[in-house]
C-alpha cells in the first residue's frame, strides 16, 4: 500500500483513484524513457532549435502542420532563399543544416512557416535568446553563441534548507532608478543585501522570455529563452552563480500551466494548427488568464515541457522552481469559483488527469536531474500529496506554498477589530497542514503587492507611512502597524514546517504597490522598483523593520535543527490575547492584546531558566524596551501546574512578542 495512503486513513476510500493516478504516471514515465533513461528523453534542447557542434549549424522544429519551413533573418535581408529551406524528416520534424560562416553570434532570425492556407513568421520554438527591436517593437530570435563560454565558479552546490529562506525577487523591478533593472545590477546591487538580511534562497520571477512586460512574467512566449529585457544569457549564469557563492540557492518561478496567446511572438498558432501544443474546443483557452491551456496528454508537450526542466538546471544551474498555476492545472474547471470542502472533492471526475501526470514526471524527472532540487507547488486547493514523493503515493513536490495564511491575515486585518483577533484562531491557521507534507509559510508575497490589493504595511498603516514614518514623528496607527508588522512575521516564520517566503522589500515595509508601466500609468516606472534608499535611512522605520527582519531569520537560524523540532502550543487565553508555544529548548510568547500588559503572566512549560534572545518591543525595532531582556525567567512549580510543568512567570507587554530559550549544559558552555 502507499504511503500516502497508510498515513491517512480519510483517504481510503479513494484508494483506486490515488493508485490509478500513480500507475498511469509510472507507465507513461516507462514508456517515455523507452530504453534509456528518463532524464534522456528530457534533451529536447539539445536537438531543437539551433544548435552549433563547432562546425556546422543545425535547426530543428517540430511544425506537422507546415508545408515548407525557411530560415530567414538579417543575414540573408529576410528573404526566402533555397539554401536556407528546411527539409522535412520524419514524425512532423523539419530539419536545416549550414556551414559554419553562413551564421554569426548576434544576428537575427525567425522561420517563415508555410502551411495550407496561409503563412507566419515565427521564432523557433526551442529559441534560447530572443530580443527586441527598439525601434519597430518587433521580437526575434538571436544567433546566440559567444566566443568563450560561461566558466562557472562555483562548479558544486547544495541548497541550505534547514529552513529554507526564500526572497521573492523580480529583477526588472529590483533597482531604485525608474528603469528596468538588469542581471549584471541585481547581481551587484541586490544579491549583497539579500545575503546580509539573512535569505538563504531567492526565487527568481518573470526569467522566462514574455513579450509584455506587465505581464509579471506570466504570459510566457518563449519558454527556454532568458528575458533579454534584462541582460544575456551569460549575465544570468553570474547572477546565478555569484549567489552559490554566497551560499544563496536560486530557483526559478517556472511557467507552465498555460502560455501566451501571441501568434507571432509565442507558440499559439505556430504551424498553422492552434492546437499544436494546446487543448482543442472549449479548453483551448483559460477563462481567466487570456491565455492558452496545454495538451498534457501529447507525447510531444511532454517532450517540450520536461525538456525546459532540465534545461534550465542543466545550462543555467537553477536549484529547482516554483511551478506556476498547479491548481489552474489539476482541475478541468481550474478550480474557479469551487470551494474545497472535502476530500471527495479531489477525486469525483472532475480532475485533470494528464495534467497529474506531468506535474508527477516533471518533479521525478527534476530530482534525477539533480536529486536536491527544490520544487514548490503554488497549490491552493490542498489536494492530498502534492509535497509527498512520487514513490509514497505523491506528485513529488518538495513544498506547498501555504496560501492560505496571507488570506487569513488580509480577513483578519480586514474584519476584525484588534480586540477581536483570537490566538486560538491564529495558532490553528498557522500550523493547520497535513503533517506529511513540508509547505512554505508567508504572511504576503508579491500578490498582495499589486495594484488591486495591499500590503500588509498599507493596510495597518495606510497614508500615514507618508507623513509619520520617521523616528520620532511616529503616531498611534504608525506604532500599531509596526508592532503587528513584527508579530505577524514572527508568528508566520516560527510556525513553518518547511520554509518562510518574503516578497522583496516587503520585509520593511516598502510603501506603495506594484504598478508597471502601462498606457493608463503614461509607461511610467515610478511603481516598478525597490526604494531601497528608504531602508537605508536610519531616520526612517523602514529602517528598524529591515533590521527585525534580519534578526528574526537570524534567530530563527541558530536554532538547531529547527525544522525537525515539533510545534507545541503551551498556553491560549482568547479574553487575555495571548498565546505561546515551544519549539525543542524555545519559547514564543505572543500578546495580540493592544491596551492590557501582564505581569507575571504563567505559561506552562518545561522546568528551567529562561531568556530573551528576541524581543519585538527592543527600541532598535521601533518598540518601547518594556522588558529587560538581560533578565533571567526561572519557573515555579506549584500544585496548579500541569504535571511535568512549571509556571514560566512573564511580564508581557501590549502588542508585543519575543522569543525565549532555556538554558541547558550546551547552551551554557
Amino acid at each position: 500500500m502507499l504511503k500516502l495512503l497508510q498515513n491517512d486513513a480519510w483517504l481510503q476510500p479513494y484508494a483506486e483513484a490515488i493508485g490509478g493516478r500513480h500507475q498511469h504516471a509510472s507507465e507513461r514515465k516507462r514508456t517515455l524513457a523507452g530504453k534509456g533513461t528518463f532524464s534522456e528523453f528530457a534533451n529536447g534542447y539539445l536537438y531543437f532549435g539551433l544548435t552549433c557542434d563547432g562546425f556546422s549549424w543545425t535547426i530543428r522544429e517540430w511544425a506537422p502542420n507546415a508545408t515548407s519551413i525557411y530560415l530567414v533573418g538579417d543575414f540573408n535581408s529576410w528573404r526566402e532563399e533555397d539554401i536556407f529551406q528546411l527539409m522535412p524528416k520524419a514524425e512532423g520534424v523539419w530539419e536545416l543544416s549550414l556551414p559554419l560562416s553562413m551564421l554569426h553570434h548576434g544576428q537575427h532570425y525567425k522561420l517563415k512557416i508555410y502551411w495550407n492556407g496561409g503563412y507566419g513568421e515565427r521564432i523557433p520554438s526551442y529559441a534560447t535568446r530572443v530580443v527586441q527591436d527598439s525601434c519597430t517593437k518587433i521580437f526575434s530570435a538571436q544567433v546566440w553563441h559567444p566566443d568563450k563560454a560561461y566558466q562557472w565558479r562555483c562548479t558544486s552546490f547544495t541548497p541550505s534548507t534547514s529552513p529554507l529562506l526564500i526572497y521573492e525577487c523580480h529583477v526588472g523591478m529590483a533597482q531604485e532608478s525608474e528603469k528596468v533593472g538588469t542581471y549584471s545590477e541585481f547581481t551587484s546591487n541586490v544579491l549583497p543585501r539579500i545575503k546580509a538580511a539573512g535569505y538563504n534562497c531567492i526565487q527568481l520571477m518573470a526569467i522566462q522570455e514574455h513579450p509584455y512586460y506587465g505581464s509579471f512574467g506570466y504570459h510566457v512566449s518563449n519558454f527556454f529563452a532568458p528575458s533579454s529585457r534584462f541582460g544575456t544569457p551569460e549575465e544570468l549564469k553570474e547572477l546565478i552563480d555569484t549567489a552559490h557563492l554566497m551560499g544563496i540557492a536560486v530557483i526559478m518561478d517556472i511557467v507552465h500551466s498555460h502560455s501566451v496567446k501571441n501568434e507571432s511572438e509565442g507558440l499559439g498558432n505556430f504551424a498553422g494548427d492552434p492546437c499544436q501544443y494546446f487543448l482543442a474546443g472549449d479548453r483551448r483557452e483559460h477563462p481567466a488568464w487570456d491565455s492558452l491551456c496545454f495538451n498534457y496528454g501529447s507525447h510531444h508537450v511532454l517532450h517540450f515541457l520536461l525538456s525546459n526542466c532540465k534545461y534550465w538546471l542543466d545550462e543555467f544551474h537553477f536549484d529547482g522552481f516554483r511551478f506556476d498555476g498547479v491548481t489552474s492545472m489539476l482541475y478541468y474547471n481550474h478550480g474557479l469559483g469551487q470551494d474545497f470542502m472535502s476530500y471527495a472533492d479531489y477525486y469525483d471526475g472532475h480532475e485533470d488527469d494528464e495534467a497529474i501526470c506531468y506535474l508527477t514526471l516533471a518533479n521525478s524527472l527534476i530530482h534525477e536531474v539533480n536529486s536536491q532540487a527544490i520544487c514548490i507547488a503554488e497549490e491552493v486547493s490542498g489536494m492530498p500529496g502534492i509535497a509527498i514523493p512520487f514513490d509514497d503515493g505523491g506528485y513529488g513536490f518538495d513544498y506547498r506554498l501555504a496560501m492560505n495564511i496571507p488570506d487569513y491575515w488580509i480577513k483578519t486585518i480586514k474584519e476584525r477589530i484588534d480586540e477581536d483577533w483570537k490566538p486560538s484562531s491564529l495558532f490553528w491557521e498557522l500550523t493547520n497542514r497535513r503533517v506529511e507534507e513540508k509547505t512554505i509559510s508567508y504572511a504576503e508575497s508579491h500578490d498582495q503587492a499589486l495594484v488591486g490589493d495591499k500590503t500588509l504595511i498599507f493596510r495597518l498603516v495606510d497614508a500615514d507611512m507618508y507623513w509619520h514614518f520617521q523616528k520620532g514623528d511616529e503616531n498611534y496607527n504608525v506604532h500599531r502597524g509596526i508592532a503587528l508588522h513584527k508579530m505577524i512575521r514572527l508568528l508566520t516564520a516560527t510556525t513553518m514546517n518547511g520554509g518562510y517566503l518574503n516578497f522583496m522589500g516587503n520585509e520593511f515595509g516598502h510603501p506603495e504597490w506594484i504598478d508597471f508601466p502601462r498606457q493608463g500609468n503614461g509607461w511610467s516606472h515610478q511603481y516598478a522598483r525597490r526604494q531601497w534608499s528608504l531602508v537605508d535611512n536610519d531616520k526612517l522605520c523602514y529602517r528598524e523593520l529591515g533590521d527585525f527582519d534580519r534578526d528574526m531569520l537570524q534567530a530563527i537560524k541558530a536554532i538547531p535543527a529547527f525544522q525537525k523540532t515539533s510545534i507545541y502550543e503551551l498556553w491560549h487565553d482568547d479574553t487575555d490575547q495571548v498565546l505561546a508555544y515551544s519549539r525543542g529548548y524555545y519559547i514564543f510568547v505572543f500578546n495580540f492584546n493592544p491596551v492590557r500588559s501582564f505581569v507575571d503572566y504563567r505559561i506552562p512549560t518545561t522546568p528551567g531558566i529562561y531568556r530573551i534572545i528576541l524581543d519585538t518591543d527592543d527600541p532598535r525595532y521601533g518598540g518601547n524596551g518594556l522588558n529587560d531582556t538581560t533578565v533571567s525567567h526561572c519557573t515555579i512549580a506549584d500544585d496548579a501546574c500541569p504535571a511535568g510543568k512549571e509556571w514560566l512567570r512573564l511580564y508581557v507587554p501590549a502588542r508585543t512578542a519575543c522569543i525565549l530559550k532555556i538554558k541547558t549544559d550546551e547552551t551554557t558552555k
